[in-house]
């Protein structure tokens, strides 16, 4: 552990001024003036691209500020890369944890910091400090555990753990709860308590404004780079903070929403197992079924199966065993499908990454809304593509699904994350299928197209169709879905109706605690 002086509480921890950051003509940061309490937590909060991360990197010496003054505890500093960072007693803690799995806990916590050409010195110091923080924080975790056996909280403990090794006193989380179960987050919470207790200082990037309202003292909230307020946690509240960081009153909560009126089975898997390319089973005996006008939520941590359950339905991957029925369509081993297949007999898919499998970067937007139906004849003068009808058609689509700017020639990889998704569900909804598969809707999506978003999947389902939701988000699950199926490691753990459940029981389901009575899919 560190021995620099803390700054006392109250006093600043960190001081930003007038720090600008530009890539080429976009303007990341713009004079943003920073101000977080030594022994506080900070939270953090904007829109896609308002520039939190960007400023955060700045602090932690990834990017460099164009101008602008820096102040750690007082003094003024020059961070010209993680190292520098970390020798101020800077330390973050990454979304994607920056960890090799087939290390010890021990291995990767000295990584970096061996301490000497002699490692056997050093792993021993490191297990004494580790015993230290462990007894200091409450932070205990195996040394000698190989970190890709740990569940994802624990792993995140590691990460918290490195960071203090290294003499972290001021501790940057980015999106920290992202892939926790709602337990993990409340261990989290009562760590991050424990480490301001103890003199610690926290920034906490998020987009979750409960979580904010939680956990934090004050609150800054970023729009188009610019640093627009900061707030007593106390004296504000979700909706105030929502208005912020938007400009306009949004609708947090989806409202009452009609009941749903669910009729005939359209997609159902029975006993369905799903294996990874070295045959290992991913999804495990599987059964389920989604009928007309409703929503079923796919719940569970990040890693569970979501993924291949989805590539299987949408014929991406095979199925092992068992079937599928999409419709009239039928998939086995035996018979296995495509994803033309699949969208032909009337099924949209909406993939989990928009990046990887929902767009082509640099096609333009009017090409990205055509994507995976651009076989059909509307698209086409005799055997060739037809332009005009490919620009009529975003032109109808785009202002239709609120995408900004509404320019079918701008490329995809140009749009915010939020406009990128909405090109994606506006080609799937547009052609109004009688299934849509959704994998994580608002996934890197602000608050505002979130509202938009929800709207749009709930209007699906009063039109009827039948919809397959999968999402990390728990709130989001409870929230949109009429029954939601619960996944632990490639297995269902458990289905409820949304209107019984509650976040720890589904909390429990997806750490792997069986639910006392599963009701019938």
């Amino acid at each position: 552990m560190s021995e620099r002086a803390a700054a006392p509480a109250g006093a600043a921890a960190i001081e930003l001024t007038r720090i600008c950051k530009s890539f080429g003509p976009v303007r990341a940061n713009q004079d943003v003036d920073l101000l977080v309490k030594a022994g506080s937590i900070h939270g953090i909060v904007g829109e896609n691209g308002a520039g939190k991360s960007t400023l955060m990197s700045i602090l932690y010496g990834f990017y460099q500020a164009d101008s602008g003054l820096i102040k750690v505890k007082g003094k003024p500093a020059v961070i010209r890369d993680s190292a520098a960072a970390i020798k101020l007693g800077i330390g973050m803690v990454h979304q994607h944890f920056m960890l090799v799995p087939v290390f010890t806990v021990l291995e990767n916590v000295m990584l970096g910091a061996e301490g000497g050409a002699l490692l056997a010195p050093g792993r021993q110091r490191a297990r004494e400090e580790l015993r230290r923080i462990g007894d200091d924080y409450g932070l205990h975790v195996d040394p000698d555990a190989l970190v890709g056996s740990l569940p994802v909280g624990t792993r995140q403990r590691v990460e918290i753990v490195k960071a203090l090794y290294r003499g972290a006193e001021i501790l940057i989380l980015d999106e920290p709860t992202g892939v926790l179960t709602p337990q993990e987050a409340l261990k989290l919470f009562a760590i991050l308590r424990l480490l301001k207790e103890r003199g610690e200082t926290v920034i906490v990037i998020t987009h979750k404004l409960p979580e904010i309202m939680a956990i934090t003292d004050r609150v800054s909230v970023m729009r188009d780079g610019k640093l627009i307020a900061t707030r007593e946690t106390a004296a504000t509240d979700p909706e105030e903070l929502a208005h912020l960081i938007v400009g306009r009153k949004v609708l947090l909560q989806v409202g009452d929403k009609p009941p749903s009126e669910p009729q005939e089975p359209r997609l159902s898997a029975q006993s369905l197992t799903v294996t990874d390319e070295l045959g290992v089973p991913r999804v495990k005996d599987v059964s389920f079924n989604v009928r007309a006008g409703e929503i079923v939520g796919v719940a569970g941590v990040s890693g569970n199966g979501q993924d291949f359950l989805l590539e299987a339905l949408t014929g991406i991957r095979p199925p092992a065993s068992g079937n599928i029925s999409v419709l009239d369509h039928l998939i086995s081993a035996e018979n296995p499908s495509d994803p033309a297949a699949v969208r032909a007999h009337g099924a949209g898919h909406v993939p989990e990454d928009r990046h990887e499998m929902g767009l082509v970067l640099d096609y333009p937007a009017e090409q990205s809304l055509m994507l995976g139906y651009h076989r059909h004849q509307r698209f086409r003068h005799k055997w060739l593509l037809d332009p005009h009808a490919i620009r009529s058609h975003a032109e109808e689509v785009m202002p239709a699904f609120d995408v900004r700017p509404a320019d079918p020639q701008l490329r995809s990889a140009d749009f915010s994350g939020g406009n990128q998704q909405k090109i994606v569900l506006g080609r799937e909804m547009h052609e109004h299928p009688q299934v849509l598969l959704v994998g994580q809707p608002t996934r890197g999506v602000d608050i505002g197209a979130i509202e938009a978003i929800h709207r749009r999947i709930l209007a699906m389902r009063q039109e009827g169709c039948a919809i397959l939701l999968v999402s990390f988000e728990l709130d989001e699950i409870m929230s949109l879905a009429d029954r939601i199926i619960v996944m632990n490691a490639g297995e269902i753990v458990g289905t409820v109706d949304a209107k019984d459940a509650d976040t720890h029981s589904i909390g429990l389901m997806m750490a792997g605690v069986r639910a006392g009575v599963q009701q019938a899919a």
